[in-house]
């Protein structure tokens, strides 16, 4: 190895300003692409979404859908200016929505049905009010 005109450093191991490390990194991470943040707002609208969906039959689902969609708009923003998260916050948009929708068909079907057999609601026994029903539903 020809050393000439090469300045040692103090402690005789390598030239100064080289770089010591055998590879020629300079150090952990060096030349990666720093990690992206992630975007958080996506996350919770799609855990939203699925817990909105999963409960949208009893009613609980039509507020989380609420939330959730409006969580998935914004990520939907933040995808767009930073390019992460698009496909969480397409889903939990989706997700919420489809709750949103459940949730008022039940409720839609739930008011239906009490109007047409409100007049079954004090029976003595299940079996007067089973045959109660089936007479109004039937439009008997």
């Amino acid at each position: 190895m020809n050393t000439q005109g090469m300045e040692r450093s103090p402690t005789g191991t390598a030239p100064v300003g080289a770089d010591p490390s055998p590879s020629g990194t300079r150090g952990p991470g060096h030349g990666m692409r720093p990690a992206a943040g992630g975007n958080g707002p996506a996350g919770a609208a799609v855990v939203l979404g699925v817990i909105s969906l999963t409960t949208s039959v009893v009613f609980v689902g039509g507020p989380l859908g609420v939330i959730g969609l409006v969580l998935g708009l914004v990520a939907l923003r933040t995808a767009k200016r930073t390019g992460t998260g698009r496909g969480m916050a397409i889903t939990g948009v989706v997700a919420s929505a489809i709750a949103i929708v459940v949730s008022v068909l039940v409720a839609v079907f739930t008011v239906w049905y009490a109007n047409k057999t409100q007049e079954c609601y004090q029976p003595d026994s299940f079996r007067q009010y089973t045959q109660c029903v089936r007479q109004q539903l039937s439009g008997e």
